[in-house]
């Protein structure tokens, strides 16, 4: 009973320590927080917690990905190519409906929403995604790369 304890305990200040709250509410009205307090990947979907670090993730931007000023960023998990997210809410507070989310090998619907933009290496992106079961997720990345 002690270690189920324990382990509980961890698990929930792991939760609150770990999760990249980008906003303190709704995504759109919500003013962006200062800091991220986890850099990458945040996810709980069902009883499974999913933390991947930035450091693991590529993130790539594409300003001209669906015609000229249209553009897209992909970020994908460098050491296990089964967790991917591509968005075109790309501008403060702009959402996507149709998304491409996959989390550890598995396809989920949602709506992505831009809590911080950015167009050039170096610039942080934030993201609160709203999977279509009730899961949320948050996504906080540098952009590693620019791809005219």
């Amino acid at each position: 009973m002690k270690i189920i304890m324990k382990t509980l305990i961890i698990s929930v200040f792991s939760l609150v320590l770990f999760n990249c709250d980008n906003d303190d509410g709704d995504p759109i009205t919500s003013p962006n927080e200062n800091v991220c307090g986890y850099q990458g990947l945040t996810a709980l979907i069902n009883t499974t917690h999913t933390l991947i670090p930035e450091a693991e993730l590529q993130t790539d931007y594409f300003p001209n990905n669906y015609g000229p000023n249209q553009p897209a960023v992909e970020v994908f998990y460098t050491i296990n190519p089964g967790t991917f997210i591509v968005t075109r809410a790309l501008t403060l507070g702009a959402m996507d409906s149709s998304p491409q989310i996959r989390i550890n090998g598995t396809d989920y619907p949602g709506v992505i929403t831009c809590q911080r933009a950015g167009s050039a290496v170096g610039d942080e992106l934030r993201f609160d995604i709203l999977l279509t079961n009730g899961y949320e997720a948050e996504l906080c990345v540098i952009i590693d790369d620019v791809n005219p």
